[in-house]
């Protein structure tokens, strides 16, 4: 008897978990679908069905996320959050979550929300080495809540950046322009739920 390709077996016992734990739905019924074509012989199509139920369980995903990106304030009007990444599969090499809000006198607001982002080691290595942020006369460095980040903004300029680092996984970006301060980034900072966001990331 043949042995089975250990991606095949993965794939196999991916589908039985799923399949009979789930109520039918289009994930599900994928899933089904993969499952008899791999016992038909036909990996390539199995494979592919596969790809295609875990795209969806991806969107999934980031819709979850992308309603806890906050409604705006008052006086101010949000566009649609979005993912620019494609899906939460992205969160592999790190996946932006964004909403940009917008006041009448011009002012706006970006929330950047970036899971597993490779900025993390980048910024966790600026904090512990104050010669990186003394060397930008506009940068400074920041804390929101117990955690640290860094502003910047040049003098002459209503432009804003303030980055956070959120546990091991998260850095929240807010950017700015037209601001008097940071207080209206500050102000969406403060209407984000860290701890379910935290918690989605680990479902």
């Amino acid at each position: 008897m043949n042995s089975m390709h250990p991606i095949a077996v993965s794939l196999v016992a991916m589908a039985l978990t799923l399949s009979s734990a789930g109520q039918a739905d289009e994930v599900t019924d994928q899933i089904d679908a993969a499952k008899k074509s791999y016992e038909s012989g036909e990996l390539r199509t199995a494979v592919e069905t596969l790809n295609f139920a875990v795209a969806k369980i991806q969107e999934q995903m980031t819709e979850s996320l992308l309603k806890l990106l906050p409604d705006a304030l008052d006086g101010w009007t949000a566009d649609p959050p979005e993912s620019q990444s494609g899906g939460m599969a992205a969160m592999i090499t790190g996946t932006t979550l964004t909403r940009r809000y917008t006041r009448e006198d011009g002012a706006e607001v970006t929330l950047n929300l970036m899971a597993d982002s490779p900025m993390m080691p980048m910024l966790t290595m600026a904090m512990s080495m104050p010669f990186v942020m003394q060397s930008n006369q506009d940068m400074k460095t920041y804390s929101f809540k117990g955690n640290r980040g860094m502003v910047e903004h040049a003098a002459d300029t209503t432009d804003y950046e303030v980055t956070l680092m959120v546990g091991n996984r998260l850095v929240i970006q807010g950017q700015g322009s037209q601001l008097e301060d940071i207080k209206p980034i500050e102000a969406y900072f403060e209407r984000l739920d860290l701890d379910a966001i935290q918690a989605a990331l680990t479902k």
